[in-house]
C-alpha cells in the first residue's frame, strides 16, 4: 500500500494494481450458447504446461494459452474474438469491487482468530489460562457442542469482495491503478475487479 495526497491537501491510502491486457478468447451469444458473455483470459503459459484443448482454444484467438480465464456475463463492451481490453477502461473517480483471496493465517486461537480478551487477570491461581476459550457447552444435556461455536481453527485463505473502492489514480503508460483502502490478498497476488 501507499498514500497520495490529493487536491485538497487530504491523504488517502490507495492499492496499487496493476492491471494487465485481458485478450478475448470466446465470445458466447444468445443464439450460440444461450446467454451473453465475454470469456477474457491473461497471464502466458508455457506450452508444454498447457493441455492441447486449451492450446487449440486460445489459438482461435491467435493467442499463445493464458495462465486465468475468467467468463463474464452482462457485460457492456462489444469485442470481438482475439481484441484487447485494457486499464483504458476504468477513469479516475469509478467506484469498482475487488474480489480477492484473503492472506491465509494458519491455525490460530480464539484470540486471535475471534477477538476473545481470555480468562483475564492474571492472579488467582490463573497460571495457563489467559489466551483459553472458557467454557463451550454444557454437561448431561445437551452433552454435546453445538455447530458454529466459535473456537480455535484455521483462518484466512477466503474468497473475498471488497466493494465500494474508488480509483484514485491512473498511470496508463505502466498499466497501473491506485485504488483508495486496502485489497484483499498478499503482494503480486491476482484479484479480480469489476465495475
Amino acid at each position: 500500500m501507499t498514500s497520495i495526497f490529493e487536491a485538497d491537501g487530504k491523504q488517502t491510502a490507495c492499492t496499487i494494481i496493476e492491471v494487465s491486457p485481458n485478450i478475448v478468447t470466446q465470445v458466447k451469444t444468445i443464439e450460440t450458447d444461450g446467454y451473453n458473455s465475454l470469456q477474457l483470459a491473461v497471464g502466458d503459459k508455457k506450452e508444454k504446461h498447457a493441455t492441447k484443448a486449451a492450446i487449440n482454444h486460445y489459438a482461435k484467438a491467435n493467442t499463445p494459452a493464458k495462465k486465468i480465464t475468467k467468463e463474464f456475463r452482462n457485460y457492456s463492451i462489444e469485442k470481438s474474438l482475439g481484441e484487447t481490453i485494457s486499464i483504458d477502461i476504468f477513469e479516475e473517480g469509478d467506484s469498482v469491487q475487488i474480489v480477492g483471496t484473503t492472506k491465509g493465517k494458519g491455525f490460530q486461537g480464539v484470540v486471535k482468530r475471534h477477538g476473545f480478551s481470555g480468562v483475564g487477570e492474571a492472579s488467582h491461581g490463573q497460571h495457563d489460562r489467559q489466551r483459553a476459550p472458557g467454557s463451550i457447552g454444557a454437561s448431561s444435556y445437551p452433552s454435546r457442542v453445538f455447530k458454529g461455536m466459535r473456537m480455535a481453527g484455521r483462518m484466512g485463505g477466503d474468497r473475498v469482495k471488497m466493494k465500494g473502492l474508488k480509483v484514485v489514480k491512473i498511470f496508463a503508460e505502466k498499466n497501473y491503478i491506485l485504488v483508495s483502502g486496502s485489497v484483499p490478498g498478499h503482494n503480486n497476488s491476482i484479484v479480480l475487479i469489476q465495475k
